[in-house]
C-alpha cells in the first residue's frame, strides 16, 4: 500500500507541476509590466497636471513689455529752506540712466551684494539656492536669500508681496520669460532704474539725488556701496532713517566686493575710513511730515495737478522744527497722564512764511494736523481783535473801563479769578485778562467791528455775533491765530501764511515762484500796532504770561472754558510762535491754562533759537 501511494504521487507531480524558475520569472515580468504601466500613467498625469498648472498660472502673468513703459504717477520732493530733503509724496523717480553711463563700481557693488552669478545663470541660480539653503540650515535662521536679480525684478515689478507657492511659481516662470525676452544688460538696466531704494526713491538715479544730491553717474565707491546695500532692505537701511545702520550695511557690501575680486581689501578699508554721508538730510523726528502734508495739499492750487516729477522749495527751517520737537517732548514727558495728550506748534516769520509746524505729538499714530485742521476755542487769545478794533476807533491803552459785573442779553461773563474790581486801564485789563472789561469794550465799539478786525487779520472760521464772541467762543485754527499775531509783530502789514517758495520740474523749469512782497499793504495803523505791542509786552512783564518772561517778548495767553484748550501766542524779534495744548476729544485738562505750560514751552523754544 505505501509503495503504490508513493508511486501514484510521483506520477501526479510529473503531469501537473511547473518549474519554480519559470514561475518566478513570469511573476516578475508581470510585476514589471504593471509597474511600467502605472509609471507611464502617473507620468502622463503628472506631466498633464504640470502643463495645465503652468498654463493656468501663465495665463494671467503680467506682460513683461510694460517694463519698457514709462507711465507712472508723478512724485513730489519737498526741500527745506537750506536745501535738505524733508519729505516726499508719492514715488520719486528719475529719468532712465543707461547702463554704460553708470559707474562700474556701482554695477560691481550691486552684483557682489545681490547676484554674483548674474551673467552665468538663466534667471534661476540653482547653485545659489543650494548655497543659501546650506547657510540658512547651519545658521538656524534665514541669513541669505537665493533670489537672482531677474527674480527680484519679476517679484518687485510685477507680482504682489504675498507669500505663497502659487506666487513663487509665477516668479520662476516670469524669470525664465524675462531671460528669454531681454538681454542681461537690458535686465540689469531695467532693474537698476526701477528697484525701490528707500526714502520713496525708485531707481539708482532717484536714490542718488535723494540721498547725495547728485546724479548716479557721479557716485563714488563709498556711495555706490551704500546704494547697493539698500537693496537688501530699503526702508531699514535708508541713510535718512538710520545712518549708522546704512553705513554698516555698506561695509558688508565692500566685503562682498573684496570676496568677488572687484576691489582690494586695502581699498575697502580706505573707503570705510571715509563712509558715505547723505547731504543735508533732515534728522529730526517725524513731525516734519505735518508740514510736508500741508505743503503738498497746496501744490495743485499753484500749478494744477502735477504731470511730472516736481521739486518743491519751502520755507521750512530744520533747526526750528527740531527745537519744537525737543521742547514738546521734554514737557510732555513730565505731564500727568490725565492732562493734555496733544499739542500743536507753528513758527511764522514777519512775511508770513511758515518756518516750522508740528501738528501733533506722534505723526505715525495720527496724521491729523492740529495746527491747521483743528478748530478750537482760543479763549482770551481772541481778545487781540477787540483791542485792536478799539485802538483803530480812537481808544488808547490808558483809557479806563469798569471791571465790575456786566449782563448782556441775559448773559453775564465771569473773570478768571471771579473777582470784579473797579476802574482799570485797558492795558491792565488786557495784561490781567479781565473778561468783563473785554465784553464792555466789544459792546462799546460793536461786535461787528471785532469780527471785521479778525477777518482783516486772516481768520476765516465762522463767527457768531454773540456777546461771548470776544472771549474766544468762536473756533479757529492755531495757524490763523498765529498769523494774526504775526501781523502785529511785523508792524501791521498784511501777510498770508505760506510754505512754498518755488516749484520746479527735474529739468529745472520753474513752474511757480513766489515773488517777495516788496511793499506790503498796511492793514493796521501805526498807533494800533504800537498800542497793541505795549499791551502784549505787559502780559508777559506783569500779567498772565509771566512764565514766558523774556526781554522784548510780547504775547497773550488763552484758556477756553473748563480748561479744554490752552494757548500761548507771541513774538520776539523776527519770530512769532503759537502753542496749543489740549485733548482731541475736547475733554478737560487738569487746570492747564495758557499762562502755565504753553507759556513755559513758548519761553524755552524762544530761548533755544534766540538766545
Amino acid at each position: 500500500m505505501p509503495s503504490r501511494m508513493g508511486g501514484s504521487g510521483r506520477r501526479g507531480r510529473k503531469g501537473k507541476s511547473v518549474p519554480k524558475s519559470k514561475k518566478s520569472k513570469s511573476l516578475l515580468f508581470h510585476m514589471l509590466r504593471r509597474t511600467l504601466y502605472w509609471s507611464i500613467v502617473l507620468s502622463v498625469w503628472v506631466t498633464t497636471a504640470l502643463i495645465l498648472t503652468t498654463l493656468y498660472l501663465a495665463h494671467d502673468l503680467p506682460n513683461p513689455e510694460v517694463l519698457e513703459d514709462n507711465f507712472r504717477a508723478p512724485g513730489i520732493t519737498i526741500f527745506a529752506a537750506g536745501g535738505a530733503v524733508i519729505g516726499t509724496s508719492g514715488a520719486v523717480h528719475a529719468d532712465l540712466v543707461p547702463l554704460a553711463e553708470l559707474p562700474p563700481e556701482l554695477l560691481r557693488a550691486v552684483l557682489a551684494a545681490e547676484d554674483r552669478r548674474f551673467f552665468r545663470h538663466n534667471g534661476i541660480d540653482w547653485l545659489g539656492v543650494l548655497r543659501a539653503a546650506i547657510r540658512n540650515v547651519h545658521a538656524g535662521r534665514i541669513v541669505q536669500g537665493g533670489s537672482t536679480i531677474t527674480q527680484q525684478l519679476a517679484k518687485n515689478v510685477f507680482l504682489s508681496p504675498e507669500r505663497s507657492i502659487r506666487r513663487k511659481f509665477k516668479e520662476l516662470l516670469l524669470s525664465l520669460w524675462l531671460e528669454h525676452r531681454f538681454t542681461k544688460n537690458q535686465l540689469l538696466t531695467i532693474y537698476l532704474n526701477r528697484v525701490y531704494l528707500g526714502g520713496g526713491a525708485y531707481g539708482v538715479e532717484a536714490a542718488a539725488r535723494r540721498y547725495f544730491g547728485k546724479s548716479a553717474r557721479n557716485l563714488n565707491l563709498a556711495e555706490c556701496a551704500m546704494v547697493a546695500g539698500l537693496l537688501k532692505a530699503p526702508s531699514r537701511y535708508a541713510p535718512t532713517r538710520d545712518l549708522e545702520k546704512s553705513q554698516a550695511r555698506a561695509s558688508q557690501v565692500l566685503d562682498s566686493m573684496v570676496d568677488a575680486g572687484h576691489i582690494s581689501r586695502a581699498t575697502a578699508e580706505k573707503v570705510r575710513q571715509n563712509p558715505a554721508r547723505p547731504l543735508g538730510a533732515y534728522t529730526g523726528g517725524g513731525s516734519a511730515q505735518y508740514f510736508v502734508d500741508w505743503v503738498v495739499d497746496q501744490v495743485p492750487s499753484l500749478i494744477g495737478e502735477p504731470d511730472r516729477d516736481i521739486l518743491v522749495e519751502t520755507t521750512f527751517n530744520s533747526m526750528y522744527q527740531m527745537a519744537g520737537e525737543s521742547v514738546l517732548q521734554k514737557y510732555f514727558n513730565e505731564l500727568d497722564d490725565h492732562s493734555a495728550n496733544q499739542a500743536a506748534l507753528v513758527v511764522i516769520a514777519p512775511d508770513g512764511s511758515v518756518r516750522a509746524m508740528i501738528g501733533g505729538l506722534n505723526y505715525s499714530r495720527s496724521q491729523f494736523n492740529r495746527a491747521v485742521q483743528a478748530y478750537r476755542q482760543p479763549g482770551s487769545a481772541f481778545k487781540l481783535f477787540a483791542y485792536l478794533a478799539a485802538f483803530e476807533n480812537g481808544y488808547s491803552p490808558s483809557d479806563r473801563f469798569s471791571a465790575g459785573e456786566i449782563v448782556v442779553d441775559g448773559w453775564s461773563p465771569r473773570n478768571y479769578d471771579s473777582k470784579y474790581a473797579g476802574q482799570v486801564t485797558l492795558k491792565e485789563a488786557f495784561a490781567q485778562s479781565i473778561n468783563t472789561v473785554a465784553v464792555r469794550l466789544a459792546e462799546t465799539i460793536g461786535r461787528e467791528k471785532v469780527i471785521e478786525m479778525a477777518r482783516r487779520l486772516g481768520v476765516t472760521a465762522p463767527m457768531q455775533v454773540s456777546p461771548s464772541l470776544v472771549l474766544g467762543t468762536a473756533e479757529t485754527t492755531l495757524l490763523e491765530l498765529t498769523v494774526a499775531y504775526a501781523a502785529v509783530a511785523n508792524g501791521g502789514a498784511v501777510i498770508w501764511p505760506h510754505g512754498i517758495v518755488k516749484i520746479m520740474d527735474r529739468a529745472g523749469q520753474v513752474l511757480y515762484e513766489r515773488m517777495p512782497n516788496v511793499t506790503p499793504r498796511r492793514i493796521l495803523s501805526s498807533f494800533a500796532v504800537e498800542s497793541m505791542d505795549h499791551l502784549l509786552k505787559a502780559v508777559i512783564n506783569e500779567g498772565t504770561g509771566t512764565k514766558a518772561g523774556l526781554v522784548n517778548a510780547a504775547g497773550k495767553t488763552g484758556t477756553s472754558q473748563d480748561y479744554r484748550d490752552a494757548w500761548f501766542i507771541g513774538y520776539r524779534s523776527s519770530l512769532t510762535l503759537g502753542i496749543w495744548l489740549g485733548n482731541d476729544d475736547a475733554s478737560s485738562m487738569q487746570k492747564v491754562s495758557g499762562g502755565g505750560l504753553p507759556a513755559e514751552i513758548w519761553r524755552e523754544f524762544m530761548m533755544g533759537v534766540q538766545p
